[in-house]
């Protein structure tokens, strides 16, 4: 077992609640309370990935603000539409894989690893396309 079993298993674990949304979503109807509990909780996921970015004293300043520049918004996220917030989160979660990829211990990171992260990134993704077209079914 290598060092990043753990996270890879968390990675996959912390996926599950974005499921269940377009899972309740298929179900039962889009609905207004789904698209805000899958963006709160994509909020609080994406806030989580780019605070293990920031790695206080290992890197420069530059990069450790890079790394949680895409939660800085977020206290202006509730002015915007639904589908503009799953939109912007969408783009964040390229942006903070983007950032960890750029920074020098990717190098050494396990391609298992690696692969995870691509793989939920992508899905994580596709998972705020599917609930922005919920979003915009809501507008109709």
């Amino acid at each position: 077992m290598h060092p990043y079993f753990n996270h890879i298993q968390l990675g996959y674990l912390g996926f599950v609640p974005f499921l269940l949304c377009i899972a309740s979503t298929l179900m039962l109807g889009s609905s207004e309370a789904l698209v805000e509990v899958f963006s709160f909780y994509s909020m609080g996921i994406l806030a989580f990935m780019a605070g293990t970015l920031w790695r206080a004293g290992e890197q420069p300043k530059s990069h450790a603000m890079l790394a949680v520049a895409t939660v800085i918004p977020f206290p202006l996220l509730p002015l915007l539409t639904p589908t503009l917030v799953l939109c912007y989160l969408a783009a964040c979660f390229w942006i903070v894989l983007w950032t960890e990829k750029a920074m020098p211990k990717w190098q050494e990171t396990h391609k298992d690893y690696k692969q995870m992260r691509f793989i939920l990134t992508s899905v994580v993704f596709v998972s705020h396309l599917f609930m922005i077209s919920q979003a915009i079914e809501l507008t109709r």
